[in-house]
């Protein structure tokens, strides 16, 4: 046994020991008291602050204390409305610790969906970022008569609030000491918190998770991917959501990691050098918009720059796939390439991401293959899961020693899963959600009398591993009766730096069309190749950009069949924004949004059911 490996075993806490959340964070502040628990940046100082489990847990008592001041009731809701930071866990350890029930936002979600989310919930104290933020929310406050509280961590708006709500700044409505932290939190399968849906395919719903599914869930997934105390993670993703808040928030407790809350998306690039992680957890969008950009300077380069790209890559690969066992012969030469590849081609790279990721960890989305291929070529450790917020969220994981990038794994220790008719996979396991929300008619619907959860994923298994093949609710059928599950067909056309966002349409329709909105620098130089002024956007919808760009898509699509290529585009300039509501926080489509917002351009496509000529 290693000594990484005795530590990570004398470290990790069970989820039997936590019993809850907050017995998590208590059992970590009793075995590691000193240990840097998390960074945060500190604008003021203009530096990194650390601070240690001991720290946060005196912190937390202060949080206690104001929370009990509130006299709230076992059950009530406490929502918190800020980007990732010292403050979101600080409140929602004491939330939880006093027995009420965090419901998380999107710090970047609009005042209409913040608003259905607070009345939906019921809750009685809301948390957020800034006074301005409040006041975008104030005008809807007649439909939330269960708030009572506001408390705002920045000043910055005079307005008075509306009668019966206390609006306070933090600094005023914390103590400045808090005694011993406590923990009321006593049944693990409690209700600890009410995530909601993004709500690509409807309203969105909250789903009831307890400790006990969380724990479970952590504790699984630490049985197979391993994480260490000298891990560091960097949190981008938002909290607010199943996936980052279990792997890259209870995980790393569970542990005894330390988390570093990155200042923002537009700084990720400037934090990764800064604090150069172990462990990335991220979505496919971010690792297909690198791969894009990749590609788009080594077609600036020289024939010699891209052909030892490509070699550094395929090395790269015939060398992860012998550490899998899945052995390529007659490459004698590889064990001598690799090397010097790695330092002149690879390592580059690889610096871009601090230089030091044993781990990074994709889920939320499909990852294309081309896109593992790339990154794990490279030599970055790429592991893809599936998971959904109702399950708690992580189903199944590739691992570091049995890893088919195709695939999202096997499902984890305990988690039963199997494939049910549509070809829909089903999941059973500790971690499943307890319901949604006020919704029985609906969680009936998803969870079986067996206990069955419905995920709606079409899939494969295949020597114990999943693949995913697609939404059932996705699935596109032509008029001609032909389907395809339009994911597949997307991911492959933004991989091309051209291409920013796509949506492939048709249902009912005798040929695919899609929407594509394209990168803005791709554009300019696209244009130019065609001889059209970049600048003058009906140049998008002129004939030469669109036979050019239709000429384009065949030679991506080419290896799908050819009912599945595109006969008709619409090019857009503007991206799809999650502040239009067209788009999840994770960059999800949001299918019926964007097609209702974009109804009289995919008429257009089919106007007179003429099939394109090629």
């Amino acid at each position: 046994m290693t000594d990484n490996e005795k530590d990570r075993q004398s470290s990790v806490i069970s989820c039997s020991e936590a019993a809850t959340l907050p017995g998590l964070f208590c059992c970590r502040v009793a075995r590691t008291p000193d240990a840097i628990a998390y960074q945060q940046y500190d604008t003021v100082e203009q530096k990194w602050q650390s601070f240690c489990w001991s720290g946060m847990q005196e912190k937390i008592s202060c949080w206690q204390q104001a929370l009990l001041s509130e006299g709230f009731e076992p059950g009530d809701r406490v929502a918190i409305y800020l980007k990732n930071s010292i403050e979101w866990v600080c409140c929602e350890q004491a939330v939880l610790s006093l027995g009420l029930v965090v419901v998380p936002l999107y710090s970047l979600d609009t005042p209409q969906s913040i608003t259905s989310i607070l009345q939906d919930s019921g809750s009685r104290l809301l948390l957020v970022d800034s006074m301005e933020q409040w006041q975008a929310l104030s005008e809807f406050y007649a439909a939330l008569p269960n708030l009572s509280r506001v408390v705002c961590l920045a000043d910055g708006g005079k307005d008075v609030p509306p009668k019966g709500l206390a609006v306070s700044l933090l600094a005023d409505w914390l103590p400045d000491s808090g005694g011993s932290m406590c923990n009321l939190a006593t049944d693990p399968h409690g209700l600890a918190t009410i995530i909601y849906t993004s709500g690509t395919t409807g309203k969105p719903k909250g789903v009831m998770l307890s400790h006990h599914n969380i724990l479970w869930d952590a504790e699984a997934i630490l049985k197979v991917v391993a994480a260490y105390t000298g891990d560091v993670f960097l949190s981008f993703l938002p909290l607010s959501h199943a996936f980052e808040r279990t792997v890259g928030y209870y995980v790393p407790m569970m542990a005894g990691s330390q988390v570093v809350f990155a200042r923002s998306v537009k700084d990720l690039a400037d934090d990764l050098l800064a604090i150069r992680p172990t462990v990335l957890i991220s979505v496919p969008r971010i690792y297909e918009r690198v791969y894009g950009r990749i590609h788009d300077k080594l077609d600036k380069k020289g024939d010699i720059a891209q052909k030892m790209f490509t070699m550094t890559e395929e090395v790269g690969w015939r060398r992860f796939q012998d550490q899998q066992h899945r052995r390529v012969s007659g490459h004698l030469l590889d064990p001598l390439l690799w090397p010097a590849l790695q330092r002149a081609v690879a390592q580059k790279v690889l610096n871009r991401l601090g230089g030091r990721v044993r781990l990074a960890v994709t889920g939320g989305a499909p990852l294309h293959e081309k896109v593992a291929h790339l990154f794990i070529g490279l030599g970055l450790p790429l592991l893809q899961g599936y998971g959904l917020t109702e399950s708690g969220p992580v189903v199944s994981a590739n691992t570091l020693t049995n890893n088919l990038p195709s695939s999202v794994g096997a499902p984890l220790p305990g988690c039963e899963v199997k494939v049910a008719a549509d070809n829909e996979l089903l999941v059973r396991s500790p971690a499943v959600m307890l319901g949604y929300w006020q919704r029985p008619d609906a969680t009936t619907e998803v969870i079986d009398s067996d206990g069955w959860l419905h995920t709606g994923d079409m899939v494969k298994i295949e020597d114990e591993r999943i693949f995913i093949r697609g939404r059932l609710k996705e699935i596109l059928v032509t008029s001609t009766g032909e389907k395809i599950p339009p994911a597949n067909v997307e991911m492959t056309i933004t991989e091309d730096p051209l291409f920013f966002q796509a949506m492939l349409v048709g249902e009912g329709k005798p040929y695919f069309g899609a929407l594509i909105v394209v990168d803005r620098q791709g554009w300019k130089e696209f244009a130019a190749e065609c001889s059209l002024d970049a600048e003058d956007l009906s140049s998008l919808h002129s004939e030469v950009a669109e036979t050019a760009v239709l000429a384009r898509l065949r030679s991506l699509l080419s290896s799908f069949p050819s009912y599945a290529q595109v006969r008709a585009v619409h090019l857009l300039a503007d991206s799809w924004t999650f502040e239009q509501g067209l788009v999840t926080s994770l960059m999800k489509l949001k299918r019926h949004e964007i097609a209702k917002r974009f109804s009289r351009e995919i008429a257009a496509l089919y106007a007179g059911h003429q099939l394109p000529e090629w």
